[in-house]
């Protein structure tokens, strides 16, 4: 019996969830025949990185021991049927759209073609600093990276960073403290803004640099960094755009993400480099039909593992209905802009808001603080976040699909 796929590219949060929801959702509602279906998870990497937790990650491995926030892909899919699931390691390096194949570079350099029926983009983005996404075949790049920077932290002099590592080396005030006791380090935040935080209002912002204050951190407004050259004897000057060079002996790139999305044809991507799509309907019209984007690599989204918690419901529902060529209308997706962030800044401090609601800063250590969410992570890769289908009954009514949406 013919066999088609359905092609997942990525598996960080949005990956991971498209693939977990397919099997339990999608496939047993599919007819068995004439045509069957299967799944094909893509991924450079065998583990999934729970990236949340960098910042705390990048000071100690005691403070965050990599089994909280590594977890190997392929045992969280066991369960399901072998003929249903193929877990491939490798790279999206191209996309035929009319032939509806992708190009996927195997760690061993060679290259395969995947057919595909359905094709999810989830290739998400990566950061300049290496401690900050996992962007190759090994994951113990990864664990290098944030190792070599813990181990080189306690003999750092000055960086140019923030606040994890402005208290992991100044401490953190008395009660009433403004300031550490002793500055052992100093410690420079650059920001090209006129202030911290843009997505949060001006008085969150100012707490935030009252917090890094207190763990010795100072904080270098409207002004972008461009340069960041090797300094003789080791260490770094980063060039700022007025010309003022800072001394560093540790330096950490978190000037923003990139898109992974530079395998696609151009005109499939945005000025910025993000995949174009309907921001409706979250489909990649240009690339032909059940072709989706989600994720951070997509141009209808701000980022954040938050909202891929509503995109992902109408990829799955705009998948299955399409798979099932049903009429009736199309889910469509519609951006949470609320003011919505939670920032820790060291183990004790942190601000943000909530749905519009400021917060207050034992909220956002309870929440994030304490250990970047990585209780939640074998949830997301396990598939236990999405264990029951999100229903949408639009399609189911219109339809009269079973099980449909």
């Amino acid at each position: 019996m013919p066999q088609e796929t359905i092609l997942i590219l990525g598996a960080s949060f949005a990956g991971l969830g498209a693939a977990h929801y397919t099997l339990k959702h999608i496939l047993p509602s599919l007819p068995q025949s004439p045509t069957t279906y299967s799944v094909t998870l893509v991924n450079p990497s065998p583990d999934f990185y729970w990236r949340i937790a960098g910042p705390r990650a990048t000071i100690s491995s005691t403070l965050l021991p990599r089994s909280k926030y590594l977890h190997a892909i392929a045992p969280h899919f066991s369960a399901y049927p072998s003929d249903r699931f193929t877990f491939l390691q490798g790279t999206a390096t191209g996309l035929d759209a009319a032939g509806r194949t992708a190009t996927i570079t195997l760690p061993d350099g060679a290259t395969t073609a995947v057919p595909y029926a359905a094709l999810v983009i989830a290739t998400g983005t990566r950061t300049p600093a290496p401690q900050f996404s996992l962007q190759s075949a090994s994951s113990s790049d990864l664990v290098g990276a944030l190792e070599a920077f813990a181990a080189a932290l306690p003999a750092a002099q000055t960086v140019v960073t923030a606040g994890e590592v402005g208290e992991a080396l100044n401490g953190a005030p008395g009660f009433f403290g403004a300031r550490p006791a002793r500055v052992r380090a100093r410690v420079t935040l650059v920001s090209a803004e006129q202030k911290l935080l843009p997505v949060l209002r001006p008085a969150i912002a100012a707490t935030a640099e009252k917090y890094l204050a207190r763990v010795g951190v100072e904080v270098v407004y409207g002004v972008r960094v461009t340069e960041a050259r090797e300094r003789e004897g080791g260490g770094r000057e980063v060039v700022l755009a007025d010309g003022r060079v800072l001394e560093a002996d540790l330096y950490v790139d978190a000037t923003g993400v990139r898109p992974n999305a530079g395998w696609l044809p151009r005109e499939l991507v945005d000025e910025r480099g993000y995949v174009v799509c309907d921001k409706k309907t979250l489909r990649v019209d240009g690339a032909g039909p059940r072709v989706y984007v989600l994720g951070d690599v997509g141009s209808y989204t701000r980022g954040g593992a938050m909202d891929i918690d509503d995109a992902l419901p109408v990829v799955m529902s705009n998948l299955k209905k399409d798979l099932l060529g049903a009429d009736g209308p199309d889910r469509t997706y519609t951006p949470n802009l609320s003011e919505q962030q939670i920032v820790p800044v060291g183990r004790g401090k942190g601000v943000g808001a909530f749905a519009g609601w400021r917060v207050p800063s034992w909220f956002v250590w309870m929440i994030k603080g304490r250990d970047y969410l990585c209780s939640m992570a074998p949830d997301v890769v396990s598939g236990k976040k999405w264990a029951k289908e999100n229903k949408w009954k639009g399609v189911q009514e219109k339809a009269g699909l079973q099980g449909g949406k």
